[in-house]
């Protein structure tokens, strides 16, 4: 027979034993991410897991991820977002307007955090800004004024220009948002005393017939739209810009940190710190139907000084201090 002291002690040791038993058998569930991008590899600035590790989710720990480059090349991303779709990833995080296009198409149930996406609304990814509905939201890189703010940056530092290039590729933005980042260009250049000519370039091998006509034009300097297309080739507009010898203003910070004058452009590192908060809630429960999609709201002037002064160009002190960062 079982003393009553020593079924009171089993009994005891049993429930306190069974939790950890219980926890020893149920590992962390480990979160996945799908990335796709029209990109072809990582760029530091546009990278959303240093702001994960601080909240918490350590890849290879965690978090897996799974990553899906189209390499520029748009006609594959509805592919890669089936590909990311069928590993059943807990989120999708688009780089670029296509990317989200391509993801929303493939899923209406996986979550969705897009990046580098100038007109949500326009594109039709999301029923409003405050709320998107469906299984898209993130951040916009869309402000009202950065466009007639390059063109005034344009002015101040080129002497005597009157008339200005606007390389663009058609169709990137959505028909809505093209539209009206052409008509601030205009209504901008108008204010200025500039005139503005558009150049289009759909594909990297358009770009040096672009040059081209900026040269035959007699056009002594241009301004870059926003384009997945356009910062993969960065470093060859710029080169071309060289050849040419064409200042410019562009929408990223690595057109002067490869050569370029100068940008004017949202911060991407803290738009993408912002978008990994979205993942983090959406990991943790959230609907993006629920949270609203944020603007930028930290913009940054970046100068090549260098370039400058082998442009012979002389950038006015007041700029130069107003510069978040100077490149000598």
């Amino acid at each position: 027979m079982t003393s009553r002291r020593a079924f009171l002690g089993t009994l005891a040791g049993g429930l306190f034993a069974a939790p950890l038993v219980g926890e020893a058998q149920q590992p962390a569930k480990t979160a996945r991410i799908g990335v796709l991008s029209l990109a072809s590899g990582p760029n530091p600035d546009m990278d959303i897991f240093p702001r994960l590790r601080e909240l918490g989710w350590i890849e290879g720990r965690n978090l897996a991820v799974e990553y899906r480059w189209a390499t520029g090349r748009e006609d594959q991303l509805p592919a890669l977002a089936a590909e990311l779709v069928r590993l059943k990833v807990d989120v999708i995080v688009t780089l670029s307007t296509p990317a989200t296009q391509a993801a929303k198409q493939a899923t209406t149930t996986i979550p969705i955090v897009m990046t580098f996406v100038a007109d949500p609304v326009g594109s039709g990814l999301v029923a409003s800004l405050a709320r998107p509905g469906g299984n898209v939201t993130g951040v916009s890189t869309l402000a009202a004024g950065l466009v007639a703010k390059r063109l005034d940056l344009l002015k101040s530092v080129v002497p005597g220009i009157k008339r200005a290039a606007v390389l663009w590729e058609p169709g990137v933005l959505g028909e809505g948002a093209m539209q009206s980042i052409r008509e601030e260009t205009v209504a901008a250049a108008r204010t200025l005393g500039v005139q503005v000519q558009f150049i289009a370039a759909r594909r990297p091998e358009d770009l040096e017939r672009a040059f081209v006509s900026i040269r035959e034009a007699r056009i002594i300097a241009f301004l870059v739209f926003p384009s997945p297309m356009f910062f993969e080739a960065s470093r060859r507009i710029v080169a071309l810009a060289a050849k040419n010898r064409l200042p410019g203003v562009y929408p990223w910070r690595e057109g002067p940190k490869t050569g370029g004058l100068m940008s004017y452009a949202t911060n991407f590192p803290d738009m993408y710190r912002r978008a990994a908060t979205y993942v983090d809630k959406i990991l943790k429960g959230a609907k993006p139907a629920d949270l609203p999609v944020e603007q930028p709201t930290k913009f940054e002037l970046v100068i090549n000084l260098k370039t400058a002064k082998a442009l012979g160009l002389t950038i006015p002190p007041s700029l130069l201090q107003r510069a978040d960062e100077v490149i000598q």
